[in-house]
């Protein structure tokens, strides 16, 4: 691992590997956190028994005065009396702007005491702003000299930038020193670190870690366990010496107290901790250059197959997004609905393979980064066009058109839907109007009136009047030929032209007999005074004979008038309608008998006293004929309209049907895929036995789903029985089919990647020789910090867990720069949280023995016996024959002036292995 250069009390040491350190801290883990939870019950039983022991005081203010002289010498200054340097704040100010590199408030520089209280409250307040809580500590207790509650001060700010930050539990800091100090001092004889108090007593401690790291500095084999004064006195003189950590303990103190201070020891202790750190190993040159070729050839043919495959797919994007994007409508409804068809067969034949080959693309980029990352090489930078965003957008783009194509085709269809049944209806009205009007500007023109009787001119006034209230009854439907017509333009009917030059027609022909009627009624009204004598009776039946003769036209109209329905309830309003028209119906045939009485009145009278008639009713052209005609006309399309309501019923039946039939297995399928894509997410967390275990428990998994494909197809074919319906909402559920594809295609997605993710921690293991038991370890590592179980680790449990790991990330400007490193690699995107699998990648890398560009350069040095450049003979001795051509293959030829024939140019070629940057 890598502990930071230097510290507060410590020098300079160098960074470097130590895999056996890692191996270590996990070494009895369990045995260890048991001790520990004895150890703190102790704790704090005995913290309170000496709370007021002269003892423990003496000690704090040795150590404590002592840590915070190693700080402020720095600046050129220290302390002689802890209590009485801080009173008035200044010292203590400096203190904090030395240890935590930031600059405080401007100090007060007055001589009263509320100078002095000020300056300590901008100390405590700059303390308290680093999330360290300050109980029962005040700035008068400090400025008063309290000594208790200023050696419980400088106790707190040791633990936030020596020890660790307040806000992580304390715990986790302390029991990671302890296990450092427990991992260091094992192979030591009469040396039993439990605690930070009376195993140290005998000084054997203090002397085993300076061994460990400085065997030169100490004979170990002549220290004795009876001889505490003297091992503790050359721990302490070869420390200060020769490693630079002050002297903070008296060694007559320690062996003369019974229980010497915690705080102290912990304090003195973690000076030790920031001036070690570990050693790396190395490899033989011949097999490191051996994994890394064979590395870099089994990542170049991953790029190929990658490039092939993101081409093909964007390739296939590229064909299909256009034809999705596509929006020439079809004039009929036939048409559309084969276009419809042949979407379904691109959702159900065409996309399906390519999601698959969407997601094998990605799993293998993460793959080869993983294997890439692994093997210190550069990350693999895609062709142009072809990163894994790229595709992603590009696949975004063609799910955009297709949602968008499969909305208008389905608009598309209602739109035609609408269309044919407005055509229709204006057919229907335009016939109806066109029958009636046959005829009338004939009528209009007529100058019968001109030769007519009295009794005829009368009659014809009578008519035309008749003639006129059935023309304004007409009006409404002329204005409904009109909007039917406009709509039909706003909707881009195909055969708009033909419907607009026959509405144009009616109109023109409308306005042509509104002038009509008006000059025949200004001539018959000239010649009204000249007519007297009209028959009662014969104005009578025309007059009710033309309303009632409109209303049966509006019946018929209505009984004949095509409907369209979506839903129960619609059909049920029809139903209504026609059911309140039937009962008017008994009403109606009352008024066509008294019309018809009228005119058996006139033919009565006629036949008394034997008018003389010519010809027939001249107020009107209805006849009894005619009404009986239409009467029976309109009683028989009233069981034909109950029939076409009863069959339109039971088509919206099965329509609610095959709604309840999709609604019932979307709401079971829907929650299912929910509820396994959070099962996947636990199983991420909460996974237990052999990687290897994990992968076919998961692959398992993945088979369960995919055996639950055909009730997917079946939803599917339900899906298309719903739209060859026509229906467009469905009530009975939340769940619409692309909910349901897009959850399917999640669902098959998370799996697959979770697999990938098991199948990336092989290759890690492998990759590093990593043991199952190592693998384990560092997830229960992960797992002790991960208090949440959220997967994950957050920055202030990360930095907790590399303490206890034995990282030197102390509380200074150095320490927090190589956290925000560490940080920097394992959360590059800066989401504020760790994964398990970025944490092996980081841990594999601290704990392996990885290559670098340098470590190749040197091994091809050894193999070419020191020389600047490696003759081919030398590849083929040293290497496997593959591999060997492998390099003299990509090799360059050496140019330096001490080169011999057919010389190769290593020091270039590691380059390109690696990229400049590792060199």
């Amino acid at each position: 691992m890598n502990l930071e250069r230097g510290g507060y009390c410590g020098s300079h040491a160098a960074n470097q590997r130590a895999a056996s350190a890692i191996g270590l801290i996990f070494f009895e883990a369990k045995f260890l956190r048991s001790s520990l939870t004895v150890y703190m019950q102790q704790e704090d039983s005995w913290d309170r028994d000496l709370l007021l022991d002269p003892a423990w005081e003496k000690q704090q203010r040795k150590t404590f005065t002592a840590w915070c002289n190693s700080h402020l010498r720095k600046a050129g200054t220290q302390i002689d009396n802890i209590e009485e340097d801080f009173r008035d704040g200044l010292k203590l100010m400096l203190l904090l702007e030395v240890i935590s590199g930031e600059r405080l408030a401007k100090p007060e520089r007055g001589k009263m005491r509320v100078h002095k209280i000020s300056n300590v409250n901008k100390a405590l307040d700059f303390i308290a702003g680093k999330g360290v809580k300050l109980v029962s500590i005040g700035a008068e207790e400090i400025v008063d000299g309290n000594a208790k509650m200023t050696l419980g001060m400088i106790w707190t700010i040791i633990l936030r930038f020596a020890i660790q930050d307040i806000s992580v539990e304390e715990t986790s800091a302390k029991e990671g020193l302890l296990l450092w100090c427990q991992r260091k001092t094992a192979p030591y004889k009469n040396v039993n670190i439990q605690n930070f108090h009376i195993s140290w007593k005998d000084g054997l401690g203090f002397c085993a870690l300076i061994h460990r790291h400085r065997p030169e500095l100490i004979d170990y084999g002549k220290l004795r366990k009876d001889d505490p004064m003297t091992n503790l006195n050359t721990a302490f003189e070869v420390a200060e010496k020769y490693l630079d950590i002050p002297k903070m303990l008296d060694a007559e103190d320690i062996v003369n107290t019974l229980r010497p201070d915690e705080k102290a020891v912990m304090t003195y202790v973690s000076c030790y901790y920031h001036a070690f750190s570990g050693k790396q190993k190395a490899e033989t040159a011949a097999n490191r250059i051996c994994k890394v070729l064979a590395v870099n050839q089994e990542n170049e043919q991953l790029m190929e197959d990658y490039e092939k495959l993101a081409s093909d797919l964007l390739e296939w994007i590229r064909r299909t997004v256009p034809w999705l994007e596509n929006r020439a409508p079809e004039n009929t409804m036939q048409a559309m609905q084969q276009k419809l068809e042949d979407f379904r067969d691109y959702r159900r034949q065409h996309k399906p393979p390519k999601v698959q080959e969407k997601c094998q693309l990605e799993i293998n980029f993460n793959t080869l980064q993983t294997k890439l990352r692994l093997s210190n090489r550069p990350a693999f930078m895609p062709s142009e066009g072809k990163m894994v965003s790229d595709i992603s957008n590009a696949w975004g783009g063609l799910e955009g058109a297709e949602k968008g194509y499969e909305e208008w085709l389905l608009n598309e269809i209602r739109r035609l839907e609408r269309l044919d049944h407005l055509a229709e209806k204006f057919r229907q009205k335009a016939a109806i109007h066109e029958a009636w009007t046959h005829g009338k500007e004939e009528m209009l023109q007529h100058r019968d009136y001109e030769t007519a009787s009295l009794s005829e001119i009368k009659a014809l006034l009578k008519k035309h009047e008749a003639f006129e209230s059935d023309l304004a009854a007409h009006q409404d439907r002329v204005e409904q030929i009109a909007a039917i017509a406009q709509e039909l333009n706003e909707l881009d009917y195909y055969d708009s032209p033909s419907v607009n030059a026959r509405c144009q027609r009616i109109c023109d022909q409308w306005d042509g007999l509104g002038n009509m009627t008006q000059k025949r009624s200004e001539a018959l009204q000239r010649t009204e005074k000249l007519l007297e004598t009209i028959d009662q009776l014969y104005l009578e039946f025309a007059k009710r004979a033309a309303p009632f003769n409109n209303w049966m036209e509006g019946a018929m109209e209505d009984l004949q008038d095509t409907f369209i329905v979506h839903t129960i309830e619609e059909i049920q309003g029809l139903s209504t309608a026609h059911e309140q028209f039937k009962a008017t119906l008994p009403e109606a045939d009352k008024e066509r008998q008294a019309i018809l009485g009228i005119h058996n009145e006139i033919a009565k009278i006629v036949q008394t006293y034997h008018v003389n008639i010519a010809g027939s009713n001249p107020y009107t052209a209805i006849d009894p004929q005619e009404v009986n005609a239409k009467w029976d006309k309109v009683r028989q399309l009233v069981p034909q309209r109950d029939q076409a309501l009863i069959e339109e019923h039971a088509r919206q039946q099965n329509n609610e049907r095959l709604r309840r039939q999709f609604a019932n297995q979307a709401n079971v399928i829907g929650p299912w895929i929910q509820t396994k894509m959070e099962e996947i997410g636990r199983i991420s967390i909460e996974m237990h036995g052999t990687l290897e275990d994990q992968l076919t428990h998961l692959r398992q998994y993945e088979k369960n789903i995919v055996n639950y494909k055909p009730k997917i197809d079946q939803l599917e074919g339900d899906h298309q029985l719903i739209q060859e319906a026509l229906i467009f909402d469905n009530k009975h559920t939340n769940y619409t089919m692309e909910h349901i594809r897009v959850g399917w295609e999640q669902l098959l997605t998370t799996i697959a990647r979770t697999i990938n993710e098991i199948e990336n921690q092989i290759l890690t293991r492998d990759a590093k020789g990593i043991s199952q038991e190592q693998m384990n370890e560092f997830r229960a590592s992960f797992n002790h910090f991960d208090r949440d179980h959220s997967g994950t680790l957050g920055a202030e449990e990360f930095k907790a867990c590399l303490i206890s790991l034995g990282f030197d990330i102390a509380n200074d400007s150095q320490g927090e720069a190589e956290f925000s490193r560490i940080m920097s690699i394992v959360d590059p995107n800066r989401m504020g949280v760790v994964t398990f699998q970025a944490f092996i990648d980081f841990m594999s890398r601290e704990t392996a023995d990885t290559d670098t560009a340098d470590q190749v350069m040197a091994s091809f040095k050894v193999l070419a016996g020191d020389k600047s450049y490696i003759l081919a003979d030398e590849l083929r001795r040293e290497l496997p024959p593959d591999q060997a051509e492998y390099c003299i293959a990509r090799m360059a030829p050496y140019t330096g002036p001490d080169g011999a024939p057919g010389a190769l140019d290593y020091m270039s070629f590691s380059t390109a292995l690696y990229g400049e940057s590792d060199l």
